[in-house]
């Protein structure tokens, strides 16, 4: 009988074949793959320990209910940080922007498992994108995690910090995904997890060392020029916002006449003192305030029905999509282009600015240049302003506390936070000339150039970083 042999014109590591003498335990071919099977090889050449080898006590830990937040969660001030796979970073330390928070019966209670102390390994093991992410818990530190997050404690935070190393290099991501199992939502349970051979260098714990220190360096600068932007705004409109009040029993306590608050909403918060002293000094600005509606042309995106979601296609924009830099395409559904065509109104167009409708409400985008067919769904709204605006200068105003402190005032909700179309045509611009709004405009874009040349920095040392470290794990 003749052998079957593959074309050398196709990719190998896509079109393999494999003898059945070759599988062991696993049949799907993701685990095959000449290229990751090349690479265990080399690996284990190196007769290297497990991660189990390291491993004192392991555990993962659980998402709170959101409809009884009150029950579960807390503030910055008085809670627990409750670590999720965003917390997690590839230099091995732990990113707590962000952060969510838990109460302390949760922690001493529900999650009393998976608590994090300092030194513990934080290692993803559930999720989309890159696997095994790790990061160790600084000195000090006190926290929890959700399910798609494991705590290793380990003998030390010195084997903490060399394990993440190990696993955030490329290496270790490949060993990792080759063990992690799932379609759309990939896994490592324990014994997957557990089974990653782990090589020892000291070597690589120095190059992440010096890599988090450079990426420290430079999103300290790009934090500082990004925050920048609202005081150089701000002293352009002349603007001096009061300063924030003292959270007291006596400054809680107002008086409104039913004069003040006819026609408008009845609850205090909206109608505190806080916001009265804000929008006063918005009228002592140099420039006048008119209603957003009077400079643009707003609407809501399309209700979809989830059945009409496909693996590919015309990607459908949802609020987790949207970000102040723009809109991010992972993440994301996508629907046909029968459907896309047929709701027209919600197509969006470059320039556009998009606006979070519920849950993180009041985050404005930019939708960027040559963007692709897109199509926005109903919690987000789209704007279109006038050709006597600035859509840069426009969308500065309203990331900043000009915007957000409105923003603030006018959500509605309990758990779930929203707004309509009605609040943001209401929302108060200030409105220069044309020819300030350019100036504006132009000098906030070179700072947030500036910002975007530091993190591409960032991520050159992070790929330079993990060349490096692959030539003294496998050379």
């Amino acid at each position: 009988m003749d052998t079957f042999t593959i074309s050398k014109n196709l990719n190998k590591n896509k079109v393999f074949i494999l003898q059945k003498s070759e599988l062991d335990k696993r049949l799907d071919p993701f685990f095959y793959i000449p290229e990751l099977l090349e690479l265990e090889t080399k690996v284990l050449a190196k007769k290297p320990k497990k991660l189990r080898d390291y491993v004192v006590n392991i555990a993962s830990g659980a998402t709170p209910k959101r409809a009884e937040e009150e029950k579960y969660y807390s503030d910055k001030e008085n809670g627990i940080p409750f670590l999720r796979v965003q917390n997690l970073s590839q230099t091995g330390a732990l990113s707590l922007d962000n952060t969510k928070f838990i109460n302390n019966e949760t922690h001493n209670g529900m999650l009393k498992r998976s608590q994090v102390s300092e030194g513990d390994l934080l290692v993803k093991i559930t999720g989309v994108g890159r696997m095994a992410v790790a990061s160790v818990a600084p000195k000090n530190f006190i926290g929890n995690i959700n399910q798609h997050v494991c705590v290793i404690k380990t003998k030390s935070k010195k084997v903490s910090e060399t394990l993440a190393s190990f696993l955030n290099s490329d290496i270790g991501e490949k060993l990792a995904s080759r063990r992690s199992t799932g379609g759309t939502r990939p896994a490592l349970d324990y014994p997957a997890l557990l089974s990653i051979p782990i090589i020892e260098d000291e070597r690589i714990l120095q190059l992440k060392k010096e890599l988090v220190k450079q990426k420290t360096t430079n999103e300290q600068k790009a934090e500082k020029l990004l925050a920048s932007i609202d005081a150089y705004l701000l002293k352009e409109l002349g603007v001096e916002l009061p300063e924030k009040q003292e959270n007291t029993l006596e400054s809680r306590m107002f008086i409104r006449s039913i004069k003040d608050i006819s026609g408008s909403r009845f609850d205090p918060f909206y109608n505190n003192d806080n916001f009265k002293s804000f929008f006063n000094s918005l009228q002592n600005s140099i420039y006048s305030f008119k209603n957003f509606k009077t400079i643009s042309n707003i609407s809501s995106g399309a209700i979809i029905n989830t059945s009409k979601y496909l693996k590919e296609g015309i990607p459908l924009i949802r609020i987790q999509n949207v970000l102040s830099n723009g809109i991010d395409f992972t993440k994301t559904k996508y629907i046909s282009i029968e459907t896309y065509n047929k709701q027209f109104p919600s197509q969006i167009k470059s320039g556009e600015l998009l606006f979070g409708m519920s849950g993180t409400i009041g985050r404005v985008a930019i939708a960027q240049n040559n963007l692709p067919k897109c199509l926005l769904n109903q919690r987000i709204a789209k704007v279109y302003v006038n050709d006597e605006s600035n859509n840069i200068y426009i969308q500065s105003v309203l990331n900043s506390p000009i915007g957000i402190k409105q923003f603030s005032r006018i959500g509605t909700g309990g758990i779930q936070i929203n707004i309509g179309i009605s609040d943001i045509e209401n929302l108060k611009i200030p409105l220069p000339p044309k020819e300030k709004q350019d100036e504006i405009a132009n000098h906030i874009t070179a700072i947030r150039n500036q910002a975007q040349v530091l993190k591409e920095k960032t991520k050159a040392l992070i790929l330079k970083s993990n060349k490096e470290i692959e030539d003294i794990l496998l050379n």
